[in-house]
């Protein structure tokens, strides 16, 4: 009895000192680049496949994000430190529901949900929807406007998209990351014409400050700050790159900015875990 009890001992402490191990591996470095860690990593048990993260326009202090595919078409409002502050339901089906953006509309503000997942490049187009951004606490959003989208040049998959005015950008998710450009207007069908690339492997998300003076583009090894006026005129180099690996992101997805904030979140990764929320003070960001 004595042997069996020794040993459910060490196998207790081996498994509490694994566990131990395994959660010191998963904390954040507290710095990268001009970067600090200033909040979190806050678990987000609802989103576990988060994909999308945007500044609200509407709500002080309230991030939006969202589920990848497979889920059900609700946004989740999350206070800057990733407390839940409301759940709401889009009436729309998604295929592949990869990002979302915030940004001034006709009638104020809207959220803009980027349908545009195709991996194996077989989708006739994909989808954009458009609604005035709700407040944390609706339960449904309103009915969205659907803009079908094609590429001029082809197909192609993508994860990231952002608004600077009228116009939506789109960046692949490829080797290069091509940057698409098309303006909204009455029609409902848009095509996206190829503007310039960044060079970047494996783009994951992208978003415009809330003032659209900056755009920030992700992969799960760095966030590239572009000047917007430049980027727009199909310029491709950043004024500030920042290594994110450190920061032991299970699987690095979403990117927004606010200033000098810079906001990442995580998919739970392959075991099924929680998403994650960390949010960054970087020198130079806003600049």
């Amino acid at each position: 009895m004595r042997s069996s009890a020794a040993t459910v001992g060490v196998i207790a402490t081996v498994m509490l000192g694994a566990s131990l191990m395994f959660m010191w591996r998963q904390r954040p470095e507290p710095s990268t680049g001009p970067c600090a860690v200033a909040n979190g990593p806050a678990m987000l048990q609802e989103i576990e496949e988060t994909s999308g993260l945007a500044v609200s326009r509407r709500s002080p202090n309230v991030l939006w994000s969202h589920n990848d595919s497979g889920n059900a078409a609700v946004l989740f409002a999350l206070d800057t430190a990733g407390e839940m502050r409301g759940r709401v339901r889009v009436p729309v089906r998604t295929r592949d529901w990869e990002d979302i953006s915030a940004a001034r509309c006709a009638s104020g503000e809207c959220l803009y949900i980027a349908d545009i997942g195709d991996n194996a490049r077989a989708r006739r187009h994909v989808q954009v929807y458009r609604v005035p951004e709700p407040a944390p606490g609706d339960t449904e959003t309103a009915a969205p406007d659907v803009f079908n989208v094609t590429y001029a040049d082809g197909r192609h998959n993508a994860e990231a998209m952002f608004v600077l005015g009228a116009d939506l950008y789109i960046v692949t998710k490829d080797r290069v990351g091509g940057v698409y450009r098309a303006t909204v207007a009455d029609s409902q069908n848009l095509t996206f014409q190829r503007i310039t690339q960044l060079g970047l492997d494996t783009v994951t998300d992208a978003e415009a400050s809330p003032d659209e003076k900056t755009v920030v583009v992700r992969t799960l090894d760095e966030v590239a700050f572009y000047h917007s006026d430049e980027l727009a005129r199909g310029g491709n180099s950043s004024y500030l790159r920042i290594p994110v690996t450190g920061l032991q992101e299970p699987q690095g997805e979403g990117v927004a900015v606010d200033g000098n904030t810079l906001y990442l979140s995580s998919e739970g990764g392959s075991w099924g875990g929680q998403g994650r929320l960390l949010s960054l003070r970087c020198n130079g960001a806003g600049k």
